[in-house]
């Protein structure tokens, strides 16, 4: 954007990422995430970053806090952010915790919610919401709070009820929200982690899945937390890794069409352990080998033809919501599994049916901050990061867009917020060397 006159709006940046594999395999890994997410901040110098994280810390957060520390140091000292003088962090590090910790299983620990907010040094009308004091605050130096989020007044954070996840005893599975006040507009941020699919045979057995049905149920319990009557409602975003998968019976059957189906049964239980799907002729070569864990292809280009958008008809999860959530276009390939090899950036792994499990949406009237400028191309881009970079089994997602003068509900009880309204920001600049001291630390 150099030489050009700072486009109208606020540019905003809204990243989600389940980032769980960075902290298995860190030294491979961890750097070329960093690299291609910087990349993408570089590519659209918001004002405003929002990055949404998932399984923060890995399988075991304990073992990896070192790899953690280091990974929210990079981030809010690297040269790429010189720029971003003001962060809010939120990490989910009550590891110890059944009651509140954001895990699917105890005591095989799958980790935490990590919510980071950047915000660039010219941006000057910005406050964020404390749900107790219920007004804005100014945002002013860069902070880090973990531990027990339950206490801190600047975000809410849920998990889901014991009962809406049966198979799992302990399921943490949850979200937390954040208010902010840009532009003179008021609107929530949502980091949601929904349950996945435990097994590949239950899936495929029904039309929707039985999986599909526990994640409608979370996702309306969300959605109906974020617009009750304890404040008063805004605009929202919801990104995150929402686990939505492709209608596994359809898709087989579509994949499968001329092939003849073996099953095989444990000779103990006489349970159904795995499905063989082979050509009717051909020699039956096998095509679709369907165990609990295993979703083996023969052909992964048909996930990755034309980015998957053949499948997009088989990703039925969201139209249930189709009055409350809106999306953008989907034109990237699914997000998830991804091969973990640091070697293998495009392949995904035979584990499951690769699917869009990490997205962006938004409320209807969110969809009304988003400025669309006929002026300027691409002025909002949906897409996922890293193609052909190994970034972990899931590839991030983003939306990037700028926020239009005027568009959204006035924010109200403002504390601490200049009166500046003009939304003719400076456009962040390419990084400098200069640092801007170490961040508060809150536990």
């Amino acid at each position: 954007m150099a030489g050009k006159a700072a486009a109208p709006g606020t540019a905003v940046l809204l990243v989600t990422a389940n980032v769980g594999s960075l902290f298995d395999d860190p030294e491979n890994l961890q750097k070329n995430w960093l690299r291609e997410f910087y990349q993408v901040v570089h590519a659209h110098r918001p004002h405003f970053l929002a990055l949404h994280c998932q399984e923060f810390g890995g399988k075991n957060y304990e073992a990896s806090m070192s790899h953690v520390d280091k990974f929210v140091r990079e981030l809010l000292s690297s040269d790429a952010m010189t720029e971003y003088s003001r962060a809010r962090v939120y990490l989910d590090e009550d590891y110890k915790s059944q009651e509140h910790f954001t895990v699917s299983a105890l005591p095989s620990v799958e980790p935490a919610l990590g919510s980071f907010y950047f915000l660039h040094e010219s941006l000057k009308n910005i406050s964020q919401f404390d749900f107790k004091a219920k007004k804005y605050k100014k945002v002013t130096g860069k902070e880090i709070y973990s531990d027990t989020l339950e206490s801190t007044p600047m975000l809410e954070k849920e998990k889901f009820p014991q009962d809406y996840f049966p198979e799992c005893k302990w399921s943490r599975k949850g979200f937390i929200r954040t208010r902010w006040c840009l532009a003179d507009c008021a609107f929530d941020l949502v980091n949601i982690h929904l349950f996945h699919d435990a097994s590949n045979l239950v899936a495929w057995e029904t039309s929707p899945s039985v999986y599909s049905g526990i994640r409608h149920k979370a996702l309306g319990y969300v959605l109906d937390r974020i617009i009750d009557q304890r404040f008063e409602k805004a605009s929202y975003f919801v990104f995150g890794d929402f686990n939505f998968r492709l209608d596994s019976k359809s898709v087989v059957e579509t994949l499968c069409t001329k092939a003849t189906m073996q099953t095989v049964r444990a000779a103990d239980t006489n349970e159904v352990v795995k499905l063989i799907f082979r050509e009717s002729d051909n020699d039956r070569k096998v095509m679709l080998q369907l165990e609990k864990k295993l979703f083996d292809y023969f052909n992964q280009e048909v996930f990755r033809d034309d980015n998957g958008t053949a499948l997009l008809e088989f990703d039925k999860e969201l139209s249930v919501f189709k009055d409350r959530l809106y999306e953008l276009d989907i034109s990237f390939p699914p997000s998830y599994p991804y091969s973990e090899d640091s070697s293998q950036g495009r392949q995904y792994m035979n584990t499951r049916c690769p699917a869009w499990c990490d997205r962006v949406l938004m409320s209807p009237s969110a969809k009304e901050l988003i400025l669309r400028s006929e002026s300027e191309e691409k002025v909002v881009t949906y897409d996922h990061i890293g193609p052909s970079v190994c970034m972990g089994d899931h590839k991030p997602v983003f939306l990037a867009f700028r926020m239009a003068p005027g568009a959204g509900k006035r924010c109200q009880r403002h504390e601490g917020t200049p009166g500046e309204t003009s939304l003719q920001q400076e456009e962040p600049r390419p990084p400098t060397a200069a640092s801007t001291g170490p961040p508060a630390r809150h536990r």
